[in-house]
Order: C-alpha cells, then structure tokens, then sequence
C-alpha cells in the first residue's frame, strides 16, 4: 500500500469520532485509513493520558498537535557520501561564496584538489546550509493615503496591423497605477519622449479627474536628465509642468524594481491582456482599446491584494481626495540649445530670432510656448520674441548697429535723414535720388556716395553745390561730385599740417656719456 500522509484536520478527526464511541473499524473506513493506522494514533494519544472516557471536552489543539508530531517524525530520506564531503570542507566553499565565486567555479576548484562532488549535491548543501540564493526577507511597503502617489512606468506593447505599403509598427504606452487603489491608467504612443510623458499624464488626469499629489517615474530619459538616487536632475520641459499642475516627482532608483513595485511588472499585463489579439489599425485604435479596457475589463475586475474592484476603489475613497483638475490644457514648452552665428540670428523650431551682438556665437538656452521665445543665458533671461511659424523671422533692430541694419534692410529714409545732418539741400538732394532711382541697390550705393561727399569736402561746400545742382534739375551724384571739386567760391577746408617741429628734441637726448675707468680691450695699446 502507497504511502499516504495524515493531516492535523484527519488526526483531529481519529481523536474526535474514537472520543465519541465510534469504533477502530468504523472510523478507518469513514476516513479511508488502515485500521492498523487508526490503532497506533489511539495508542500514541493514550501515551498522551486521554482516554475514551474523558470525552470530547479532553480534546483540544495541544493534544492534536502532539499526537501528530509523536506520529510523524521528521521526514527526509538519508543524506549521502557527497553531504559529508561537503561538510568536511565547508569553510573552504562559504569563504569562496564570501568572496562572489560562482559555485560552478568553486566544484572546479574542489575538484583541483582531488575532491569530487556532483553539482547537485553541491547546490543544495550550499542553499541548505549557506543560504546561496536565498533572497533576504522583504517587508511590505504601505499604499499611502488616497490620491497621494501614482506610479508610472513604460515599455514595448504590441505590433499594428500592416499599413498601405504592407508595414506594420510598434508602439509603446505610459501606464499609471496609483498606489491606495491599482486603478489603471495606459497611453499608447510612438515614442518616448518628454512631450508624450506631458501628454500622457494630461490624459491621465482627465481620466481620473483630478491631479496626484506625487508622481513616481522609473528613470527615463523623457522625465529625468540625471539619474540620483538623492539628488535627481529632472528635464526642464516636465519639472515646468509638474510646477505648473502642481504635483511632485519622486524618481525610482536606477534598476530598483522595488521603489515603483506597484506597476513594475504590469507591461506584460497590458501588453498580452489590453492589445494581445486585437486588431489595431492606428495608435488612435489603440488609445480606443487601451481606455475601455481601463474603464470595463481591468477596473471591473477584482484586485488579488486588495480584494476589490479598482474602479469602484478609486470612485468610493481616492478621486474626492486628489488635486483639482486642470482647467484648461497645458501649453507644451519646447525646450533646446542655440547658438546665434554671425548674423546674430538663432533658429528655434525652424524659424529665427535675433540676438544682441553680445551673444553671438554664444551658447544659449531657449524656451519657445504658443507666444513667445524666451533666451536664457546661465539662467537669466536676456532676450525675448513672440512665436514665429517655421521659416519666418523675427528681428529687432535694436540687436544691430543701426547703419548694418538700415543697410540689410535697404532703409533709405535712415540715410536721407543721415543726409539732411549735412544741409538743407543735402537732403533734398537725397530725397530726390530716392525719389528719381528704381533700382534698390544702386539707389543705396548713391546714397553712400553721396554722404561721402560730405566726409571729404564738408557739409556747407557740399550743401552749396547740391543747390546748383538742384537749381539746375542736375541728379548725378558722379557729376555732383566734380561740382564740388571745381567749386572755388568756398575756401576749401584747411589741410590737415603736421608741423614741422613735431619730432625734434634736445641736444641734451643724444648726448652718449663718456665711460670712466672702463677696462680696456685685450689687444689695445696702454
């Protein structure tokens, strides 16, 4: 006959019906034992001092428990010749497990030294006797209070159907899990980047209506910049929007499954029981999928640990308690480096601004919204533009010396006025040739002509021949310019003379000293 354990419950039951009158026989075939068994329990527990007249009232769990402990001595078959060898050289195998030798390197070491030892002889004196692989004890972390923290995580779900060119693509999803009730948020996308984490958790707290006190990410590029398990750096773009929706960040540990253990291991969840199976044509059919299965199947569903429905959960005690949600949607920021180049022009989103003369070449830090372009330079903000479209410009001139930018911008007003600082009739000319000439550049480069002239010969010779030349309806600058040179009624302006005595000195600076009592030459006569 097969061997067949008793349980605590069957050797309560012997003691029970024989404490009740019911006989040996009777009782091995109720319970389907050996009559020969139900004998040696009766005789174990008459060596305990209960006997059959004692009745029910004489039975309780002490005498159960020793009857079973005097019946069933401990188990195990024997151990071998290979448990004493490893016994015999015990501190030889703990030492080298101290020091993070693999065990199948110490069976090689031990085998160098002529002992032998079969590998799973081994492994199960090293996990019975040194605890290897034994995981240490963990204690459970409490939920927090409702609406207090929510977990994020991300990874791979599944593949869409194929497209128009036969291709199919896979997408990811941010899955949210508060911690009091495991009510389950996911977002399909693409990539994973700093704006769909501020999408995804827009959605989330539309979804759940309202706004979780701390967010707890794992250590994603898209949120955290520099891992730290104290001090962690937290991109611009998202550490603007958790100020902005007024939650915190508490960032997981590098490869610390356990700091966000509440959704760590819900990606394989999500990914075969939300998309496993379902024909996905687009990411929109996905977010379509990934909601109801939110709303109907994972929060109708009842949680093994807490032992009710999430969705209900999160209704009854977590949503009166979370922040208020936003009014209206957040203004996504786009944040990047820039350096202005000769132009003094910086390119944010395909478009581009100007910077002061300062800055250019310089390396710069600029924040573009809906509005407006804002440039910081080691934090302080040094420039700002409104929102241009991408290919646009939009320049101040203010960043440029104001003769460049009336020049780069062909302003000839800039220089007519340039022109009237000369004389009345300088400007008139000027406005003249503005007026007379079509060409854009060639009209420039009469004015610069023009107001060369007036650095050369002077403001009042200039002015008195443009006047003859105006009297004379005369608007050639070329033969303005022998006008003026042949114009004797004015003296000309005094020539600039160096004088004559500019470099002369004194005797006295030239005079050498004569050498006393200098040692004469090898050589010379005495």
């Amino acid at each position: 006959m097969a061997f067949r354990e008793v349980t605590m419950v069957e050797v309560k039951e012997i003691l029970r019906l024989w404490l009740m009158g019911v006989w040996k026989k009777r009782i091995a075939q109720q319970l389907g034992f050996d009559v020969k068994t139900v004998r040696r329990y009766l005789a174990i527990a008459r060596m305990h001092g209960l006997e059959q007249a004692h009745g029910l009232a004489a039975l309780d769990d002490n005498i159960v428990a020793a009857v079973a402990a005097a019946a069933q001595p401990g188990k195990g078959r024997t151990r071998g010749e290979g448990w004493s060898v490893c016994e015999a050289h015990r501190e030889f195998i703990e030492q080298r497990l101290e020091e993070g030798v693999r065990l199948t390197k110490i069976r090689k070491l031990l085998l160098r030294q002529g002992v032998e030892i079969e590998y799973p002889t081994l492994h199960r004196f090293a996990v019975a006797q040194l605890e290897f692989g034994r995981l240490p004890p963990t204690v459970p972390v409490a939920d927090g209070k409702p609406g207090e923290e929510i977990q994020l995580d991300t990874g791979w779900m599944t593949l869409l159907e194929p497209d128009l060119f036969g291709k199919r693509r896979r997408f990811r999803a941010w899955i949210f899990t508060p911690v009091f009730s495991r009510y389950r948020f996911v977002y399909p996308i693409f990539r994973e980047t700093t704006g769909t984490a501020l999408e995804a958790c827009e959605a989330a707290w539309e979804f759940y209506g309202g706004v979780f006190r701390v967010l707890i990410p794992d250590s994603t590029k898209a949120i955290v910049a520099q891992p730290d398990p104290t001090d962690p750096k937290i991109v611009e773009g998202f550490l603007e929007y958790a100020q902005a929706r007024g939650f915190v960040i508490d960032t997981a540990r590098v490869r610390h499954p356990r700091d966000k253990a509440r959704v760590e291991r819900t990606v394989p969840t999500v990914r075969e029981d939300c998309f496993g199976g379902e024909c996905l044509q687009t990411l929109e059919d996905a977010l379509t999928r990934s909601r109801h299965w939110c709303l109907e199947e994972y929060g109708m569903k009842r949680h093994g640990r807490t032992q009710r429905l999430p969705r209900e959960h999160f209704e009854s005690e977590e949503k009166a308690a979370l922040l208020p949600a936003p009014a209206e949607p957040y203004d996504v920021p786009l944040w990047v480096d820039c350096t202005p180049g000769l132009d003094q022009l910086a390119v944010v989103a395909y478009a581009f601004y100007s910077l002061p003369l300062a800055f250019r070449r310089r390396k710069l830090r600029a924040r573009a919204d809906r509005q407006l372009v804002r440039f910081y330079q080691h934090g302080k903000l040094v420039k700002t533009h409104p929102r241009k479209a991408p290919g646009q410009k939009s320049i101040d001139s203010a960043d440029y010396p104001p003769e460049s930018y009336a020049c780069s911008q062909r302003d000839t007003a800039y220089f007519v006025r340039q022109a009237r600082e000369h004389g009345e009739h300088v400007g008139r000319f000027a406005a003249a040739l503005v007026d007379k000439e079509q060409r854009p550049w060639i009209r420039m480069r009469l004015l610069f002509k023009l107001l060369g002239l007036a650095r050369k010969y002077g403001g009042g010779r200039l002015d008195a021949s443009c006047k003859t030349a105006l009297d004379a309806s005369m608007l050639d600058v070329g033969r303005l310019a022998d006008l003026v040179r042949l114009d004797t009624r004015l003296e000309p302006p005094p020539a600039r003379v160096i004088p004559l005595a500019r470099y002369l000195r004194s005797p006295s600076q030239y005079a050498l000293p004569l050498a006393r009592g200098g040692r004469s030459n090898e050589g010379d006569e005495p």
